[in-house]
């Protein structure tokens, strides 16, 4: 295609000269087609000589001393490598970037280095950087940051990167990129120093905190910068706009100078003490005073295989979840948070879709109390967990966790979860699964594995992710086996989509049996076959002073018929959106709805009267929303949804206001508005949602975290303040109080402080 177009070029060169003595007006209109012609055609030839590049750097092993300061006085730093030239993602993807950046690697025994040099001619502005609270918003914040791929497998990684402010962030990466785990938490080194007319970032990763293979094997990486005061974002190797930064499909190769050791014994202890107060006042019950003890510890077994155990693990300090307006009629999905579920997460939870889980871990930990008629938490006696790489096509993973015997009728459980994946082609991967929960106590056994009470899941999944990152795709089919061993105990599903700059297209299927109960994962619906294609076209503007960077148009459709061929629901979407240069946001949304009710529903849940199971209903509704510039120290945005809603009708409002005093202080105010109108019998309401939050960082390592939620649908006022005092790397005192109100008469409902201490002891 590239020969052709060159070809063509020439052709056109040629007879424009021919034509120059036809008249003035036809010599004009084809030299505006000429040129036309050509600024189209250069970003390509552009794109594609620096695709012919060769993204190669290595690392040189150093036996002085490193000192992590900012100040690049060591010798190595003198003499190194640079790596640069990065190349521009955003606002545009066709050139170099403007703010030049070099990076240069070096390694001893314990560490890997890196050292970036980042030139500013704007540092008379100040810095975007949102606070100094760990793991920072990558799209709210200048940063460097290091992207590696130590098995070369383009589908695994780590990430590591600091703001201009040393403010650091570690990320666990998973499919290709796509997905981002930033609550995984582990110790490194950083620091910062800002020059005249630069900035320095200095890192020192210990290689017991990743997973590799020893020897002389390269690992895959690249490197990214985001300057916010240019609106610029750039990588090494270039990643075209429409992927993350952290997609592994677009990586260097580095290479050692020697080869890697094994990093020697690799273990920690993480004990925990703990002790708190808690009161409920809606049940008259005294106060209540609790204490606890209990450790995890971290044991690398190799140098890409790690073990996890937990004892007596206490989740207290973890931040509660934020509120929303249920108007949904099947349950609501609320991310795990809990740091012991979270290393190589994908190897567990990532199975299926985001509605079709056979594993998810927040089902541990929790029983129905028969006494109290709701879910309560329940303590975990145990846990252990493997998982990791065996080689570089292979990895595995073992969960097993046993949870205690309560009062309100809550017996023991014992939870088991073993995976695989297999690397095939350059970057999809096979894998299995096998989760099993089994009830280990009852009213004769105080304990026992062979209580006929068990819930199991069997599954195989095939993961596509092709060599340019424009072939995405998952198909899976997994079977539930329990005591009754019932018929349509299944689920299957594919999913394949297509992306370039321009176009998306997406298709998606789904079969969830009428009889496929998965106890320990997340599907919160059955008995359906589900068809959803999609397609959108994204246009990105050419002229530089154009306000806009890239608009565009979408069809989205979503069916669903039960397993009999019943249609259930149905969505027609007709969307549009603009992403501006200044990265605000607007997008509008056209629907069309079909609902058939399968059970009696109350549309306001509230507690009103029902719709009847078997009515069915088709409305139309639209939706617009809007963000400002998210750069700014005032930000905002807006949303607003209406139209028909069931029988009657719904409007709907939401807005978020952000302010910052940079660094310290970052207060937000996000509230939803819902009026629904139905005609009587059923209930009309005005549903109320109210959340403000200041998140204070008085340094780098002490944090405070302060939110209330104001919610009338559930009549509640939650009120929660988070103090956490990093003391040493990854050991940390944690306070935390929250407490609920009713909102008519502010009289208090519960009330709880708990006080918590860890300790990372490295081994």
């Amino acid at each position: 295609m590239m020969k052709f177009c060159l070809n063509l070029q020439k052709f056109l060169n040629y007879h424009f000269l021919k034509l120059h003595s036809l008249s003035f007006y036809l010599s004009k209109g084809f030299w505006l087609v000429w040129v036309g012609w050509t600024m189209a055609l250069t970003p390509a030839l552009a794109q594609k000589s620096i695709n012919k590049r060769v993204y190669e750097t290595s690392a040189r092993k150093v036996a002085e001393k490193i000192v992590v300061d900012g100040d690049l006085t060591e010798a190595i730093w003198q003499t190194s490598t640079k790596v640069g030239d990065f190349f521009q993602n955003f606002p545009f993807d066709s050139s170099f970037a403007n703010t030049k950046t070099e990076v240069m690697i070096a390694f001893d025994d314990s560490h890997l280095y890196f050292a970036f040099i980042c030139y500013d001619d704007h540092l008379d502005q100040p810095f975007v950087v949102q606070s100094l609270r760990r793991d920072y918003d990558g799209g709210r914040n200048d940063f460097v940051s290091v992207y590696l791929d130590t098995f070369s497998d383009g589908a695994n990684g780590f990430g590591f990167g600091v703001t201009p402010l040393n403010v650091q962030r570690e990320v666990l990466i998973a499919d290709g990129g796509e997905n981002v785990n930033t609550d995984w938490d582990n110790k490194w080194y950083s620091a910062t120093k800002v020059h005249d007319r630069y900035w320095v970032a200095e890192m020192a990763i210990p290689f017991k905190t990743l997973r590799y293979r020893e020897g002389n094997a390269p690992w895959k990486l690249n490197f990214a910068r985001r300057d916010l005061k240019t609106n610029e974002t750039s990588t090494w190797v270039p990643v075209p706009r429409n992927f993350r930064l952290s997609s592994l499909a677009f990586t260097g190769t580095l290479y050692w100078d020697e080869p890697l050791k094994k990093p020697g014994l690799n273990a920690a202890i993480i004990p925990y003490i703990t002790g708190g107060n808690s009161a409920n006042f809606v049940e008259n019950k005294p106060e209540r005073q609790t204490y606890g003890v209990g450790a995890d510890a971290k044991i690398a077994l190799t140098s890409s295989l790690n073990l996890d155990l937990t004892f007596n693990p206490d989740f207290s300090q973890v931040e509660v979840d934020r509120q929303v307006t249920n108007l949904d009629r099947f349950e609501i999905f609320f991310p795990e948070r809990r740091q012991f579920f979270l290393e190589n997460s994908d190897l567990f939870s990532r199975f299926g879709f985001s509605r079709i889980r056979p594993f998810f871990s927040r089902r541990i930990g929790i029983g129905f109390d028969t006494t109290l008629k709701q879910i309560v938490q329940t303590p975990i006696i145990y846990g252990v967990r493997l998982s990791g790489k065996l080689d570089e096509n292979w990895r595995v993973g073992f969960l097993n966790m046993q949870t205690a015997r309560t009062s309100g009728g809550i017996e023991g459980q014992n939870y088991t979860v073993a995976t695989f994946q297999r690397k095939v082609f350059s970057r999809s991967n096979i894998g299995g699964i096998f989760v099993n929960r089994q009830m280990t106590s009852d009213s004769s056994s105080s304990f026992s594995f062979n209580i006929p009470n068990f819930n199991r899941v069997v599954g195989v999944d095939y993961n596509l992710l092709s060599k340019d990152n424009r072939w995405r795709g998952k198909f899976f089919y997994h079977q539930a086996i329990t005591p009754q061993q019932l018929n349509d105990q299944y689920a299957h599903a594919s999913y394949l989509s297509y992306q370039t700059p321009r176009w998306e297209i997406n298709w998606n299927h789904e079969y969830v049996g009428k009889n496929y109960v998965a106890e320990v994962g997340f599907v919160p619906r059955r008995n359906h076959w589900r068809f959803e294609p999609s397609v959108f076209h994204t246009i990105y503007t050419k002229r530089p002073k154009s306000k806009i960077n890239n608009y565009g148009f979408g069809v989205y459709t979503n069916f669903f018929w039960n397993t009999s061929g019943s249609l259930t629901d149905r969505t027609l979407q007709l969307a549009h959106f603009i992403n501006f240069k200044n990265t605000a946001e607007f997008s509008v949304r056209v629907n069309q709805e079909y609902i058939l009710l399968f059970n009696d529903f109350d549309p306001t849940n509230t507690g009103g009267e029902r719709l009847l199971a078997g009515s069915d209903y088709t409305v139309y509704n639209f939706s617009v929303n809007y963000a400002h510039d998210r750069r700014k120290l005032f930000n905002w945005g807006f949303g607003m949804s209406g139209g028909q809603y069931f029988n009657g009708s719904r409007l709907s409002g939401g807005v978020f206001l952000n302010y910052r005093v940079q660094p310290i202080l970052v207060f937000n105010l996000s509230a939803d508005y819902n009026r629904i109108e139905m005609p009587l019998p059923y209930r009309s309401v005005d549903l109320v949602l109210i959340s403000p939050r200041v998140d204070l960082t008085l340094t780098r390592n002490v944090f405070l975290t302060a939110f209330a939620q104001y919610n009338n649908q559930i009549e509640n006022i939650n009120l929660n303040a988070r103090l956490q005092w990093r003391f040493k790397p990854v050991s940390d005192l944690f306070v935390v109080y929250t407490d609920n109100y009713f909102p008519e008469n502010l009289r208090t409902k519960s009330s709880a402080i708990v006080l918590k201490l860890t300790y990372w002891l490295s081994i």
